[in-house]
């Protein structure tokens, strides 16, 4: 039989607010580098496509890499449950370490491999391989992160907390696409196409050893420390059945994240390059500004959830994105300009951050306590490998089908009708602010 949710009652002395700075910061610190990897997959698709996936036309190579992209996000439910169900039963500290030295096997994959002019077939084959490593490690690193921020914070600040998992994302989106930009005002349009677009992830590469030097310094979280039992994966797998709900409730959630996070970042420099001509440089200026709003809003909202409750914030959001963001997509491809991407990339910015902000430490409530790192991970993952992270792909397939180039954003607004129904449904739980202090 599965332990019972509630965790023990215990006195722990209040931390001090600079050990619980240098918490926040060591354990957000490798989430960056998960973020970091799929961002520059995300901007260089098109070098990357002709550089392993050679096609008959340029759209087809693009959608091969695009496919590769959401092909990663195919393995995160399977990571969710194996490395999940390792973090909940070994540790906070030793889950983190061991998905950061995952995930940093396959940024070096994709940095140094030998394109297909060399390798032939291998090269894309090994190419999948390594975001398939990708995307198992990632399955339990966002969880990992989130539960580890929800198990320090302090009472009633939950939601401040836990939205530092999603902000420490915007950091690796405003890095990578600032480097985006420099290397575009060096290099020429074919140096970036034949060997630009490695120099990003060489120096993701070079960053990993002073993450691991950060991350190794992490304390396990109390709340797993007074627990003695540590489930099983037997365990795990049995208490999720038991709480399929509260999963069911946490990938209909966490589509509306995850649909609109990669639109606005990783899909960015793409659409405005293939769809509304402008230039690989203003795609990624605009990808920064993204990145900085949501550095700002995702704490903001986080704090206001934490005043207001969880679900008003989920409500007002979705509602906002289902009444907006087809008619700003439509008034940005009548007449694409940079002007026009930024404010509309800006708003739908505000969108995602102040949902999020609610989201990520409300999935974190609904979990019980024993399995909470497998539950948050399955739910999330299974939404990123559903509809999140083929976002790219369907966006750039809906438009070659219809001819429509506003149609990313109906496909923004099926994900929010998905976050919109499992809010009025309940969502598998009642409204989780009251219940930050314990």
């Amino acid at each position: 039989m599965a332990p019972p949710s509630a965790e023990p009652s215990v006195l722990i002395s209040p931390p001090s607010r600079w050990s619980q700075i240098r918490a926040v910061f060591r354990v957000a610190s490798g989430n960056f580098l998960e973020m970091y990897d799929f961002m520059v997959f995300g901007y260089y698709a098109g070098a990357i496509g002709a550089a392993f996936f050679p096609g008959g036309s340029h759209f087809a190579s693009l959608m091969k890499s695009l496919m590769t992209f959401g092909m990663a996000f195919l393995m995160r439910p399977i990571g969710a449950i194996v490395l999940g169900a390792y973090i909940d039963r070994h540790g906070r500290r030793a889950g983190l370490l061991l998905t950061l030295t995952l995930m940093a096997i396959g940024t070096a994959s994709l940095a140094f491999m030998p394109g297909y002019a060399r390798m032939g077939l291998a090269a894309p084959t090994l190419i999948v391989i390594g975001r398939l490593l990708q995307g198992f490690s990632a399955g339990a690193e966002l969880g990992g992160v989130s539960v580890y921020l929800a198990e320090i914070a302090t009472p009633g600040h939950k939601g401040f907390y836990v939205s530092w998992q999603s902000a420490s994302q915007q950091v690796a989106v405003m890095f990578a696409a600032a480097l985006g930009v420099a290397l575009s005002s060096r290099l020429s349009p074919r140096q970036l196409e034949q060997w630009g677009w490695r120099v990003p992830l060489a120096v993701g590469c070079l960053i990993v050893p002073l993450l691991f030097l950060i991350r190794r310094s992490l304390a396990e979280t109390d709340a797993f420390l007074i627990r003695t039992h540590r489930p099983t994966i037997a365990e795990v797998l049995q208490s999720l059945a038991v709480n399929w709900r509260a999963v069911l409730a946490g990938v209909l959630l966490v589509t509306m994240t995850t649909v609109s996070f990669y639109m606005i970042t990783a899909y960015t420099p793409t659409f405005g390059k293939e769809v509304l001509r402008l230039t690989s440089r203003d795609g990624l200026i605009v990808t920064a500004g993204v990145g900085v709003s949501n550095f700002v809003w995702l704490p903001v909202m986080g704090a206001l959830s934490d005043k207001v409750g969880r679900r008003p914030l989920l409500l007002a959001c979705t509602i906002l994105v289902l009444v907006s963001a087809y008619p700003a997509m439509v008034w940005l491809t009548a007449h694409p300009s940079f002007a026009r991407l930024l404010g509309v990339e800006l708003w739908l910015s505000f969108l995602y951050a102040s949902y999020n902000g609610a989201m990520v430490v409300h999935l974190t409530e609904i979990m019980p306590a024993h399995v909470r790192t497998s539950g948050f991970s399955l739910a999330y993952s299974l939404a990123t490998a559903l509809f999140g992270g083929f976002t790219p792909a369907v966006s750039t397939w809906l438009i070659h089908v219809t001819k429509n180039p506003a149609m990313p954003g109906a496909w923004l607004c099926f994900a929010a009708a998905c976050g919109l129904g499992a809010t009025l449904a309940g969502g598998g739980m009642p409204e989780s602010h009251r219940n930050l202090a314990s």
